[in-house]
């Protein structure tokens, strides 16, 4: 804005004069001004890009009794569904969507067409010739559990189910439908459903099928039998939900209640088990909801921080479903162990099954579990023998960093297993025999295998997915392979130089692959086991995406500070872009350690990268070292023992070399933004390089992760185990915070923070911005009302302000009025908003 004339001299003119005048002043902008596109950002909200892009890929839904699958796709011509069969190579669309839809009409006396036709909970029957879904109608009806049409609440939207054959497509209405209700999240369904199981009150509890069909229609019926089997649980060493997430309030209320309890069954549904664990030395935190209905609202939480020595203890407790009895299990190994019990790998055939069971990994006499020490260097990997009692530690990984572990893959019930490990450097999977002598590894070499896909037992070959295998390409780019047990025969499955995402059937014989780059449009083909093409399945139609003028972003490679180590990263332009411009560079940042905010394949989420770039800036991401886990130990690792600083330099030096490639980026003028650990790392590059990054827009950052969570903390950064001479062990931990470099700061900084974050406590931001004040810094901070960590129906106002912030310090663009019109303008004027 242009500085206002001195008073003394406006005080030589009339008073109208002045005010004139003034007026005059603070509205007039030079003709050379820059100014942000806000019109050409709001092209983009996550609302408009929903009416923009539809599916970019293929999700089946594999069948039970054949090896074919259905899917839906939309397109800007509507939804259609289809079903393939791989064996016959065909691809059908299951309905005439016109035929469908003047039946619907007709039963229904609703209008339809063929591209607003509002099918719901599609299924299959048990014979797969025929499929029923719900249509939504218009017609008011009672509700099941009410008596008068009067009250409130009282009222349902009539929903008719239809019948359809597929090979004739005849179309049945199906009499006096009542739509079913959900499967209550609460219901731990055995095996043979002959029991549910469930909390109460901090106890366990169970009841029969046909009890539990009552409570699936009415939960308050009151002739619903149920029995309690525990007696003992309390809050916070309880047996199933604590409730977390809920204000204390809210908490008392729900408490008698019937709660999920997470257990895994045996295959015979003989006996579960669930992981029990004791917080009640465990120090509270807290969260002010001041926005609630009412008195503003306290939420009380466990929460261990790093280095406290009052750590939550798990254990095992194992159920005798028959006698009704159970025992505790106690496998130590470590002072302050975690452990952690595997569930078996469930089936792709029964996605649509919401009532499939949870069953451990082992079979009706053994169960896998993991025991993990607290400083994260030592794991286990173990068996427990529930007639024996026998605990069975099977594979030991010991590192001088934290060690990461994955679901082993169990073969022939256990007489071998196939276990992913770190240990040479890369992830690999080796091969042991079930006592846990290793027979050989089956992969090697530097790259990292991410998940087991497939295990064929038969003819003793694993499908895998991995990344950085294939020359030239961007490391992260997942393919699929398959590899003999031995290690021989490694085959790549799906060729291509793009990031690809696999989804098998349970036989293993084919695959849908989906694959795209940022810069490229999503395919989806059919694949099967031998690596050939069955048939192409969808393209993406990016047609009205691209009429907006979009443009995709640019990979792009750079070295790291120390001059050796890749480091790769995407770079979004304004759609108006002029090369003989400059531009100042926003890099969006997430350091890891658990991923990297740099996409891979195409997104429509376009929020922090291709709308931010809209308003006149090149925004960047890239990796640093310490960041993906995709990528060898030692670039994983690299942070470790100094989780402030590490990733800093990489991401100062990937703006250097790309302002030397670049005449249209403007080093002088460099901002940085991020959300959670990019909240924390934006920060962090103010106060270390305050010379370097200008602006700053930090969201929910874990600015002092002396107060974040131990378990991410301990890992990632180390905490030290200390072992006394009479044998007692404690922990130290000591990390570098933000709030310590507070005196540092120089450019624009805006801290922004829900205040009922229950994940990044907002006494992180606090003390930042406490440590600022006592610096004598000028900075700005925004409290998000009501929110927590995502910010929630919020984050649209939280992507203006950033927009805002970047815009005056960056642009030095104060044009924006009180009200941010990118936002009013999209709420109709008739009193009713959205």
């Amino acid at each position: 804005m242009k500085k206002l004339i001195p008073l003394v001299l406006l005080a030589l003119s009339s008073n109208f004069a002045m005010a004139q005048s003034t007026f005059t002043l603070v509205e007039q902008q030079p003709d050379n001004k820059v100014r942000a596109n806000y019109q050409l950002a709001s092209r983009f909200s996550p609302e408009k890009l929903r009416k923009l892009v539809f599916s970019t890929s293929v999700d089946p839904h594999w069948l039970k009794l054949s090896n074919k699958f259905w899917y839906t796709y939309e397109t800007p011509n509507g939804k259609e569904w289809y079903i393939v069969d791989p064996v016959a190579k065909t691809k059908r669309k299951m309905f005439d969507m016109d035929k469908l839809a003047a039946g619907i009409t007709t039963i229904v006396k609703d209008p339809f067409d063929a591209q607003h036709l509002p099918i719901e909970n599609l299924k299959f029957s048990k014979d797969e010739k025929s499929v029923t879904f719900e249509i939504k109608s218009t017609v008011d009806e009672l509700k099941p559990d009410r008596k008068d049409k009067k009250a409130a609440d009282s009222l349902q939207k009539k929903v008719f189910s239809f019948k359809v054959d597929l090979d004739t497509e005849k179309l049945t209405e199906i009499p006096n439908f009542q739509k079913p209700k959900a499967k209550p999240s609460w219901g731990s369904v055995a095996p043979d459903s002959s029991a549910i199981i469930f909390s109460r009150n901090y106890n366990l509890y169970w009841m029969d099928k046909e009890n539990y069909k009552k409570a699936i229609q009415n939960e308050e019926d009151s002739t619903i039998v149920e029995h309690q089997l525990t007696k003992d649980g309390v809050k916070y060493y309880s047996y199933g939900s604590d409730g977390d997430g809920e204000n204390n309030e809210v908490n008392e209320k729900n408490n008698k209640k019937r709660r999920g309890a997470f257990v895994y069954w045996s295959p015979d549904s003989k006996h579960f088990i669930l992981n029990r664990t004791d917080s009640r030395k465990v120090k509270d935190f807290w969260v002010i909801n001041s926005v609630s209905a009412g008195r503003p609202t306290l939420e009380t939480y466990k929460y261990h921080m790093p280095g406290e020595a009052e750590a939550p203890q798990n254990e095992f407790v194992l159920f005798n479903f028959a006698t009704k009895s159970y025992k505790v299990l106690s496998p130590n190994a470590f002072k302050d162990q975690t452990i952690s019990l595997w569930g078996a790998p469930s089936l792709a055939k029964d996605r649509d099954n919401e009532f499939r069971p949870a069953i451990w990994l082992g079979d009706n006499t053994t169960f896998y579990f993991n025991r993990t020490s607290r400083d994260l260097k030592r794991i286990d990997v173990a068996t427990y023998n529930i007639q024996t009692g026998e605990i069975k530690t099977i594979i030991e990984e010991r590192f001088n960093t934290y060690v990461e572990i994955t679901r082993p893959a169990l073969i022939d019930g256990g007489k071998e297993l196939i276990h992913w490990s770190e240990r040479d450097g890369w992830a690999h999977f080796y091969l042991y025999d079930g006592n846990g002598k290793m027979k050989n590894q089956i992969t090697k070499g530097p790259y990292h295998v991410e998940a087991i896909v497939h295990v064929d037992q038969k003819n003793r070959m694993l499908y895998f997915t991995a990344n950085g295998k294939e020359a030239k390409e961007d490391p992260y780019y997942y393919h699929l392979y398959k590899v003999n047990f031995d290690g021989t025969g490694l085959q790549l499955l799906n060729k291509g130089d793009f990031d690809h995402q696999v989804s098998m059937n349970d036989d293993g014989k084919f695959f849908v692959n989906n694959f795209s780059r940022v810069n490229t449009v999503p395919t989806s083909v059919l694949m099967d086991n031998l690596g050939n093409k069955v048939m192409d399945l969808e393209i993406a139609d990016l047609s009205l995406l691209m009429q907006t003028g979009y443009k995709f972003p640019e990979p792009f490679k750079v070295k790291a500070d120390d001059g050796i180590t890749d480091l790769y990263g995407v770079m979004y332009k304004p759609f108006d872009f002029d090369p003989n411009k400059k531009y100042p560079i926003i890099e969006y940042v997430y350091p890891g350690p658990q991923t990297e905010a740099v996409n891979k394949s195409f997104s429509k989420s376009m929020d922090r990268t291709d709308r931010l770039a809209q308003l006149g800036y090149i925004v960047i991401t890239v990796g640093n070292r310490g960041g993906h886990p995709a990528r060898s130990k030692w670039y994983h690792t690299y942070g470790y023992g100094n989780l402030r600083d590490y990733g800093l330099a990489d991401k100062k030096a990937a703006i250097e070399q790309l302002a030397d490639r670049h005449k249209f980026i403007d080093a002088s003028k460099v901002g940085i933004t991020g959300h959670s650990g990019g909240g924390f790392m934006s920060t962090a590059a103010m106060l270390v390089y305050p010379d370097f990054f200008k602006v700053a827009v930090s969201a929910a950052g874990n600015h002092d992760n002396a107060i974040y969570n131990r378990w991410w903390s301990e890992k990632h950064h180390g905490v030290k185990e200390v072992i006394t001479a009479k044998g007692d062990t404690t922990f130290k931990y000591a990390i570098d915070k933000n709030p310590e470099l507070a005196k540092n700061l120089k450019g624009r900084l805006l801290i922004m923070h829900g205040d009922i974050d229950n994940n990044v406590n907002p006494a992180g931001s606090i003390r930042l911005a406490n440590a600022l004040v006592k610096a004598n810094k000028r900075f700005d901070y925004m409290l998000v009302p009501g929110q927590r960590h995502g910010f929630g129906d919020m984050t649209e106002y939280y992507f203006w302000r950033l927009a805002d912030y970047f815009n005056q310090y960056l642009l030095g663009d104060f044009s924006q009025s009180v009200n941010i019109m990118e936002m009013d303008r999209e709420i109709p004027m008739n009193g009713k908003g959205r």
